[in-house]
């Protein structure tokens, strides 16, 4: 049965942690692993624009002998004369793998539904578990153990960036705390989900409207752009909305002395972070952002296992 990486929780905690481990010796030793040699393709599709997701696929790719064919929707029939069913069924009979960075949920699940091939979500508006991948692989690199950690995200918790956190928060049996105004609290069915998997593994997701109280004593805090693409004529409002919610130096001084700052970029500095927090000593955000490479690559290699 062919497995797909449309969300965080596709994978179980033992899969998750696997994919984890396998990253780190990826990283150790980059060229180790050649499941794309051939060269196989890898069809990798942008609705949206985008610099370390290219980057970090394409290179990827290449590492493990493979050849990316980047596509853009704009020049393809891809949203236009074709559903994505259809645009999977023309592929898989070319590819090895789809990846695809776009806007609706349900277009990656329509075109997962229709092929034989993984399909990967590289971004879409409601979950962005590529990312979840190499932030999971930062904070372990840096802090040992996943599982008991704190990890508390400031600003818009219905993002796609919430979400990813706190489904795959949970399922490496973490304790995620969400801060944001109650209009923007994570979807209810997201946390239903969420609720699921942590009394599985021990974690747990809290919601706060207070930011210093989310921060108190937490082991990584995090937070992300306030304005998503698509959401550009909503900046007055979210700014607005969301002011109190900034990462400041305040936010870190109540955090665990030894905590993280993490952020998947790119950063509105002044905005959703303090400069003086993401250009800090706390900030491992290229470690973060090297960490794409190689947590794709293995998630790459793990879902050709499973075909």
């Amino acid at each position: 049965m062919t497995r797909h990486f449309l969300r965080d929780d596709d994978i179980t905690p033992a899969e998750q942690a696997e994919i984890l481990d396998l990253a780190a010796q990826l990283k150790k030793d980059r060229w180790a692993d050649k499941s794309l040699a051939g060269p196989q393709t890898v069809a990798v599709i942008f609705d949206k624009s985008s610099t370390r997701t290219r980057v970090s696929f394409a290179v990827g790719i290449a590492d493990l002998g493979g050849s990316p064919l980047i596509i853009s929707t704009a020049s393809s029939q891809l949203g236009g004369k074709e559903t994505p069913a259809d645009t999977a069924r023309v592929l898989e009979r070319q590819v090895a793998a789809i990846v695809w960075r776009t806007y609706a949920q349900a277009g990656l699940e329509e075109m997962a539904e229709g092929t034989r091939v993984p399909v990967v979500n590289a971004l879409s508006d409601d979950f962005h578990p590529c990312q979840l991948l190499a932030d999971l692989l930062t904070i372990r690199e840096h802090k040992g153990e996943l599982k008991g950690l704190t990890l508390s995200f400031f600003g818009d918790g219905r993002s796609n960036m919430a979400h990813s956190y706190v489904l795959a928060g949970v399922t490496a049996g973490m304790h995620v705390r969400v801060a944001s105004p109650e209009p923007y609290a994570p979807r209810e069915d997201v946390i239903a989900d969420a609720d699921r998997i942590a009394a599985q593994t021990g974690g747990s997701v809290t919601l706060y409207t207070d930011p210093l109280e989310s921060a108190a004593g937490a082991d990584v805090v995090v937070t992300d752009t306030w304005v998503s693409m698509g959401k550009e004529e909503e900046k007055l409002a979210r700014l607005r909305d969301l002011g109190a919610y900034k990462v400041t130096q305040e936010i870190m001084s109540l955090a665990d002395p030894g905590a993280l700052f993490i952020h998947c970029l790119p950063a509105d500095r002044g905005y959703e972070v303090d400069a003086e927090v993401i250009d800090g000593p706390q900030s491992v955000i290229w470690d973060e952002a090297e960490n794409r490479l190689h947590a794709q690559k293995a998630l790459l290699v793990w879902l050709l296992r499973q075909v």
